[in-house]
């Protein structure tokens, strides 16, 4: 599923797999992580997870409104996860304009599946940031 190595971040559909450099190759170590839950917020939208439509070619709307949920969905994890998150791709946000142009309830679709995807990867760590049970909460001190 998450594959480190190579010179860009993607998610392969066909392979369903994330390849993220090493994190040595990104100019700020941080990044690293930023790039790893945006990837892994692409990853939530195939048609066995929650079935985003995101199939459409680089540059063109459905890509600009996967782009938009991606870049949420991370930071909507990092904010989760206490790692400042960033806008790191400002060649897309040409593209956003144009969706939120053309649609005014866009970002508002788009924060919707954000969340969703953000809730669909913090469900693998549910003790640590979903809702406590008592078999994992800590002992009250009498």
């Amino acid at each position: 599923m998450f594959q480190r190595g190579g010179e860009q971040a993607y998610y392969h559909t066909g392979g369903d797999y994330i390849r993220v450099p090493e994190q040595d190759s990104f100019y700020e170590p941080i990044n690293f992580y930023r790039t790893a839950l945006h990837e892994l917020t692409h990853w939530t939208g195939a048609k066995h997870r929650l079935d985003r439509d995101y199939s459409k070619r680089l540059g063109d709307e459905a890509y600009a409104r996967e782009e938009l949920v991606a870049e949420m969905g991370s930071a909507f994890l990092c904010a989760t996860l206490g790692i400042v998150p960033t806008v790191r791709h400002a060649d897309y946000i040409g593209n956003w304009l144009t969706v939120l142009k053309n649609d005014s309830r866009a970002i508002i679709t788009a924060a919707s599946h954000a969340s969703k995807a953000a809730d669909f990867v913090l469900a693998f760590a549910q003790p640590h940031y979903g809702a406590e049970d008592e078999d994992t909460r800590a002992p009250c001190a009498a």
